[in-house]
C-alpha cells in the first residue's frame, strides 16, 4: 500500500483563508505547491485551472503536451543573444549564461509562467511543519549525457559547490540558512534531507535560481570544458561572442506525450548581436528569436504581422543603487536626494514606453507575494538641493555634487543613465556617465560605487532580500550585495519573514 500524501497544516489554513477573502487565489496557490502540495491538487482546492501555457502536471519535467496541429520534429533554431564568458555555472551573475548552460544541465525545481514552482529532477518534496527540515525526492530515470545515471551523490557534489566560499557563488548567500555541507544529509541514493539552521518557505524557489545547475560529480569548475548535464542537448561548440551550436540528445530522459522522442529540435544555435543587428537579423529571418530586446527593440518589432506581443507584470528590475561604504553614499543624505531627483514616471514613458511597473524605493515588485502597496516618490528637485547643499557646507565639498554613474548598454539602461543624469542636475548632481557592453559592466558591477543594474524576476521578495542585502556568518556582505549594506535589525526580520507561513503576517 502507497504512503498517502501529507498536506502541511498551513495548506489547510491557507485555504481556509483563502475562502474567507483573507488571501488571494494566487498566494494560496503559492504557498500550497511551496509546501508540497501537487500543483494538480492546489488547483482543485482553489477551484480553479491552470492558466494557459502553465505546466498541467504535477511535474515540471512531466510529458511534453505536443503542439496544436501535431509534432513537426527536427530543424535548427537560431537565437541572438550575447555570449559571455562561462566558467562555473554558480558563479553566473548573467541570465545570458544560464540560456546557455541550461540546455544541457537541469534544475531540482522549475517555476512555471505561473509563478507556481513544480519538480523537475525531483520527484516531489516535503517540508516539516516548521519548515526547518526539507526532503528532497530525486526521480529515478534521469540521465546525464554521458550515461551515467543522476543520483543523490551528484546532488550532494552540488550543494558542496555552492556552499563553498571559495567557488563565489550567491547560491552561498541565498542559502545562509545551511552551515555550509553539514547541513545537506544523503539520506539514501535518490533522497537528501536539508536541514536549516533557522526555517526558510523558499526552498523550492531557490533550487531553481538560476546558477543551480545540477552538476556531474567529476565537474572540475569549467562547463565549456567539461559540458556534462542532464539537459535535452549537448554542447558541440562554445566561442565567447560568437557563437554556441548545441545538438539533440537521442536518449534524453524525458519524453513527449504522444511517447516520442524529446527534444523536437535536432540542433540550437546562439549567435551573439548586439540588438540592433539583432533585431535586423529578426526580421531578414536569419534568426528565429531575439533574447531580451529592449523598449526601442519593441518599438522596432511590435507592428511586425508575423510577431505576437505578449505583456506580463515580473520582478525583472533596473535598479539604481549606491556602495553606501563608499563617500559620498555614506551619508543619507546624499541617497535620500538621489532619491528626489527621479522622475520616475517619465523615465517610464521616456525608456520603456511607458511599458513597466513603477518602483517604491524597494527590491520587493508588485509580482511578489510580499509586495506591500506604497506611493510612489515623488520628484523633488528642490527638495534634494537644500539636502546637498547641507552636506556640501559640513563636509566642504565643491556644489553640484560630482558623481560618476556606471551601468551597461543592453537593456536600456544608458537611456535611463541619460535621463537621470538629466533630471538630477536641477537637484545639485553633476552625473557623469560611465556606460560600457554588457561584458564590461558585469564585469565589475559589485564594485561601483553608483550603477544600474538589471535583475531579473525571483518569484517571491524573500529570495531577492537575502541575495543582496544580507551579510555572510563571517559578518562580510555576501556575494551579490552591490551596496555592501547591511543592517542587523533588518536580517532579523527577514530571517522571521522567510519562516512566516501566514502570508498576510
Amino acid at each position: 500500500m502507497s504512503k498517502p500524501t501529507r498536506i502541511h497544516p498551513a495548506v489547510l489554513d491557507a485555504a481556509s483563508d483563502m475562502r474567507k477573502g483573507k488571501v488571494s487565489r494566487r498566494e494560496f496557490l503559492w504557498l500550497a505547491t511551496m509546501l508540497g502540495t501537487s500543483a494538480t491538487m492546489a488547483y482543485a482546492m482553489a477551484g480553479c485551472a491552470a492558466p494557459a501555457g502553465a505546466p498541467t502536471g504535477d511535474s515540471a519535467a512531466a510529458p511534453a503536451a505536443a503542439p496544436a496541429g501535431g509534432v513537426k520534429r527536427g530543424g535548427t533554431w537560431t537565437s541572438a543573444m550575447q555570449l559571455q564568458l562561462i566558467d562555473h555555472p554558480a558563479r553566473l551573475s548573467w541570465v545570458q549564461g544560464a540560456n546557455i548552460v541550461r540546455q544541457v544541465g537541469e534544475y531540482l525545481t522549475e517555476t512555471g509562467s505561473d509563478n507556481i514552482t513544480r519538480p523537475y529532477l525531483l520527484d516531489k518534496w516535503e517540508a516539516n511543519d516548521d519548515v526547518t527540515e526539507w526532503t528532497l525526492y530525486l526521480r529515478k530515470d534521469v540521465t546525464f549525457n554521458n550515461g551515467d545515471k543522476l543520483t543523490a551523490d551528484d546532488v550532494m557534489f552540488t550543494f558542496g559547490e555552492w556552499l563553498n566560499p571559495d567557488v563565489g557563488s550567491s547560491i552561498l548567500g541565498l542559502m545562509s540558512y545551511l552551515d555550509g555541507i553539514n547541513s545537506v544529509e544523503k539520506v539514501d541514493d535518490y533522497t537528501i534531507k536539508l536541514h536549516l539552521n533557522s526555517g526558510n518557505i523558499g526552498i523550492p524557489e531557490h533550487l531553481f535560481h538560476y546558477p543551480a545547475i545540477i552538476l556531474h560529480r567529476s565537474f572540475e569548475g569549467d562547463f565549456i570544458k567539461s559540458p556534462i548535464g542532464t539537459g535535452a542537448f549537448t554542447l558541440k561548440e562554445y566561442k565567447e561572442g560568437e557563437r554556441a551550436v548545441f545538438e539533440a540528445r537521442k536518449d534524453y530522459w524525458r519524453k513527449a506525450a504522444d511517447g516520442g522522442s524529446l527534444p523536437y529540435l535536432d540542433t540550437l544555435n546562439y549567435v551573439s548581436l548586439d540588438h540592433d543587428a539583432g533585431v535586423a537579423a529578426l526580421l531578414s529571418g536569419q534568426v528565429d528569436s531575439l533574447y531580451n530586446p529592449t523598449a526601442s527593440d519593441w518599438e522596432a518589432l511590435k507592428d511586425n504581422a508575423d510577431l505576437t506581443v505578449y505583456a506580463a507584470s515580473t520582478a525583472q528590475v533596473s535598479l539604481g543603487r549606491v556602495r553606501v561604504d563608499l563617500d559620498p553614499w555614506t551619508d543619507v543624505r546624499v541617497v535620500n536626494a538621489l532619491k528626489m531627483v527621479q522622475d520616475r514616471q517619465k523615465i517610464l514613458d521616456l525608456v520603456y514606453k511607458g511599458q513597466g511597473d513603477l518602483a517604491i524605493d524597494a527590491h520587493v515588485a508588485p509580482a511578489h507575494p510580499e509586495y506591500a502597496k506604497r506611493d510612489i516618490p515623488k520628484y523633488d528637485p528642490e527638495g534634494a538641493k537644500k539636502l546637498l547643499e547641507e552636506y556640501a557646507a559640513e563636509k566642504v565639498v565643491e556644489q553640484p555634487l560630482k558623481v560618476k554613474l556606471a551601468t551597461k548598454n543592453d537593456e536600456g539602461e544608458d537611456k535611463i543613465a541619460q535621463a537621470l543624469k538629466e533630471l538630477a542636475a536641477p537637484g545639485g548632481f553633476d552625473i557623469e556617465l560611465d556606460i560600457t557592453d554588457a561584458n564590461g559592466y558585469w564585469d565589475r558591477w559589485t564594485e561601483v560605487d553608483l550603477g544600474i543594474t538589471a535583475w531579473t524576476h525571483r518569484p517571491l521578495g524573500t529570495m531577492v532580500l537575502p541575495l543582496a542585502y544580507i551579510a555572510d556568518a563571517d559578518g562580510k556582505p555576501v556575494p551579490w550585495n552591490e551596496t555592501r549594506w547591511v543592517d542587523e535589525e533588518f536580517t532579523t526580520i527577514l530571517r522571521q519573514a522567510e519562516q512566516t507561513l501566514d502570508v498576510e503576517k
